[in-house]
């Protein structure tokens, strides 16, 4: 059997992998990279909310999928998801720390917040952390209440500001554009009748975050081609529409994305969604639209 890795290994919910939580994960990499060990993120997944509480409300930045790709982008060695259940919200603090932390993980060194609880009914905080090192042989660095003071930013602040259609702040809490992943699908086809194509994005996880409804500047890869474009979150009142929809339409471009998976990145909100006269009035917005767009792409190009 295959000798485990030593690894530094940190513990969060991470959602949005945020500038502050990029702080941590460049502290875990500095250390495993020190020591020759190899660094490691410890994440639940469902959010313990909706398993203890039933909460289907929550919405979180990230999907797991995304979470894992955002955490790895930033050079963490393995990502591991472990499966929030009651069972295992009932594992004791010390059965935690030995089972999972010290015998599945090989864990040598733990950076964690000050704040942190773990156990049943987080009843174990750092000073418990501190006890189990000794006992388990690992070490534990805290960062202090003033380093994460220091970073002004939290998941809910960009949750909040994305709900309120904020996307450049929440581009700047994050450290990268906020964004959504989904798969293509076939819609009414009333965009290309007024000269705007759209590709309909469906996201099948019902907990992700989406940005309050309007219209936004947007970018995507295709094909290792960059797609620029706007897109429209909301009910399409104009053709009395009943349900939300995500609909994108890239600028310059005329290929076929029907089943083909978008990440689509979110860089600057420019409109409320509103009702038109008409097919006709609405082709007219969305014209200013565009130019809107360009223009701003534009600039941010340069």
């Amino acid at each position: 059997m295959a000798k485990k890795s030593v690894k530094v290994t940190t513990i969060g919910t991470f959602d949005g992998v945020h500038i502050g939580h990029q702080k941590i994960l460049n502290r875990v990499i500095k250390l495993a990279d020190s020591q020759g060990y190899e660094s490691a993120v410890l994440t639940l997944f469902p959010h313990p909310r909706m398993v203890l509480f039933g909460d289907g409300s929550i919405k979180l930045i990230n999907t797991i999928d995304e979470r894992i790709e955002i955490l790895k982008s930033f050079g963490i060695n393995h990502v591991i998801v472990k499966t929030f259940t009651k069972r295992f919200a009932n594992l004791s603090a010390e059965d935690y720390v030995k089972t999972i932390l010290v015998d599945e993980l090989n864990t040598k060194q733990i950076v964690i917040g000050y704040d942190h609880h773990f156990g049943k009914g987080r009843s174990a905080n750092i000073s418990d952390l501190k006890v189990f090192a000794k006992m388990f042989d690992f070490k534990v660095e805290e960062i202090s209440a003033q380093d994460i003071k220091d970073v002004t930013v939290s998941s809910t602040k960009i949750r909040n500001a994305l709900q309120e259609g904020h996307v450049d702040k929440a581009n700047t809490y994050l450290g990268y554009h906020f964004f959504v992943t989904g798969s293509v699908v076939k819609g009414n086809k009333i965009g290309r009748t007024i000269g705007f194509p759209t590709a309909n994005i469906f996201i099948k996880d019902a907990y992700k975050l989406i940005p309050k409804d309007g219209v936004y500047v947007v970018r995507s890869r295709f094909k290792n081609r960059t797609l620029t474009g706007m897109l429209n979150i909301g009910n399409k009142p104009t053709v009395d529409g009943n349900s939300k929809s995500i609909e994108v339409h890239f600028f310059n471009f005329n290929e076929d994305l029907y089943g083909k998976t978008l990440k689509i990145e979110f860089l600057k909100r420019l409109r409320d969604e509103r009702k038109f006269e008409g097919l006709d009035t609405l082709k007219s917005q969305l014209q200013l639209d565009m130019k809107e767009a360009q223009s701003f792409i534009t600039k941010y190009d340069n």
